[in-house]
């Protein structure tokens, strides 16, 4: 609740500064499903270990963008499938150490949530002029999640800590972030939007060793360069 809030207030502070109305942009279905993301996302990772669930999510982001990219006459040619093969390769590498068998009810969560920001994606190809679309996604997103809050509230606390973490994820990383996730989107085709996420856990990795001092591993270097070199072979395939 606090990190969707936070992104719809950014939001509209910032659309409001360039003589805009924050709801003029976005729809509800966007708003929808950013919200279903942002909850399902919270909730399954109760339940499972970090490897676990990024696998889950990217995989279900893929096949939502993917599959939608199929059926509406979008085709890999055989150099895009060998890139493809080669991320999903180094991402199975990447995390396979800290794989477990997930419980039923998180790994469902998780999948739902990577289908809502594969369907979050798609939608905002149509949607726009990026910085409006997403604002008016975050502002339309309140009301589902000040409802779950509030379903939610006997079963939960609130620290200063949490909360402003939720500040910066809400303000900076979610709503400027999706913000230019949108503006990337037209120029990319749901196959091509859907294969470039892949590089998002080697990014999370490589910036912990960067930023956190975690191990810089042979694993970790050879599985990055396989998720960015199969991402760079499907990008420049027509070229």
């Amino acid at each position: 609740m606090i990190r969707i809030a936070s992104g719809a207030l950014m939001l509209a502070i910032l659309l409001r500064t360039r003589g805009k109305r924050p709801m003029e942009g976005g729809s509800w279905i966007a708003a929808l499903m950013l919200f279903s993301y942002a909850a399902f996302f919270s909730f399954a990772y109760r339940d499972l270990s970090a490897a676990t669930g990024a696998l889950l999510l990217f995989g279900a982001v893929q096949m939502t963008m993917m599959g939608f990219g199929f059926f509406s006459g979008e085709r890999l040619g055989p150099i895009k499938l060998v890139g493809l093969a080669i991320a999903l390769g180094g991402l199975v590498t990447l995390l396979l150490p800290g794989l477990a068998a997930p419980p039923l009810l998180g790994a469902s969560f998780m999948v739902a949530a990577g289908a809502s920001w594969g369907v979050y994606s798609i939608v905002g190809k149509t949607l726009g002029e990026p910085t409006a679309a997403t604002g008016g996604n975050f502002m339309r997103a309140v009301p589902f999640a000040a409802a779950l809050g509030l379903a939610a509230m006997n079963h939960s606390a609130v620290d200063l800590h949490g909360a402003i973490y939720a500040v910066l994820s809400g303000a900076i990383t979610s709503g400027l972030g999706y913000a230019l996730w949108y503006a990337a989107l037209p120029a990319l085709t749901s196959t091509s939007a859907a294969i470039i996420q892949l590089s998002v856990p080697a990014i999370a990795a490589l910036g912990g060793a960067v930023l956190l001092s975690e191990a810089l591993t042979t694993r970790l270097l050879i599985a990055s360069a396989a998720i960015l070199g199969g991402i760079a072979i499907t990008t420049a395939a027509k070229r």
